[in-house]
């Protein structure tokens, strides 16, 4: 069983490759193959450090998947059309921004954690259309292993991720419809939901956390 730092690792690298600098022409294997590996090797190399000093770990997530492949896009899959719509562009650059730093906060320390118990990713699928999946297994403690599959459509002629399942759990379904549900509670006001968005990704760990307790073997 995963202690609750590292069954939250899942969820932060289900979400790494949505704020990872897409090469060009790169395929969609490739896309969340390096930027797993890109994390992990840097995390090997200044684990010691980040340890010490956490904000330093947190500034290296921002260095290395902070430029957003499509970070506007996401944040209105997330939001909806609904409340999207009605958003000014300072609240869509606010919302990014909360959502990359509250990941990087509940997550971070997961991953500092993680002593290379394995990641694998699956091989490549058919990508000859626009839209195409990647998957990726996840190794636990005593063995067990959780399920990570990537959605990935051609956004301007590059790989873009645009969902995720982690052990069974819709994350964008479940990212839209806590911010639907955010936005009831707030009676409809957006800033508020916008500057509480870190308490509604604490609540998808948990229901991450959850599902962790049940590795498909």
């Amino acid at each position: 069983m995963f202690s609750t730092l590292r069954r939250g690792l899942l969820i932060l690298l289900a979400v790494v490759p949505l704020f990872a600098n897409a090469a060009a022409g790169e395929s969609a294997h490739d896309l969340v193959d390096r930027t797993t590996k890109s994390l992990l090797a840097d995390l090997a190399a200044h684990k010691d450090q980040y340890k010490s000093n956490p904000s330093a770990f947190y500034d290296a997530l921002n260095t290395i998947v902070g430029p957003a492949v499509d970070a506007e896009g996401i944040s209105k899959s997330v939001m909806t059309v609904k409340y999207s719509g009605r958003a000014t562009p300072a609240q869509m650059a606010t919302f990014q921004e909360n959502f990359k730093r509250s990941l990087f906060q509940f997550y971070g320390n997961a991953l500092l954690e993680y002593n290379n118990q394995g990641i694998t990713v699956a091989p490549a699928k058919d990508e000859s259309g626009d839209r195409t999946s990647v998957d990726m297994s996840v190794k636990g403690n005593g063995g067990a292993i959780y399920p990570v599959s990537y959605t990935l459509e051609k956004v301007g002629g590059e790989w873009k991720v645009r969902n995720v399942i982690v052990n069974g759990i819709n994350i964008g379904k479940l990212f839209r419809d806590q911010f639907a549900d955010a936005m009831r509670q707030n009676g409809n006001n957006l800033d508020s939901t916008i500057n509480g968005w870190a308490g509604e990704v604490a609540k998808a760990k948990s229901t991450v956390d959850n599902a962790a307790e049940k590795p498909a073997q």
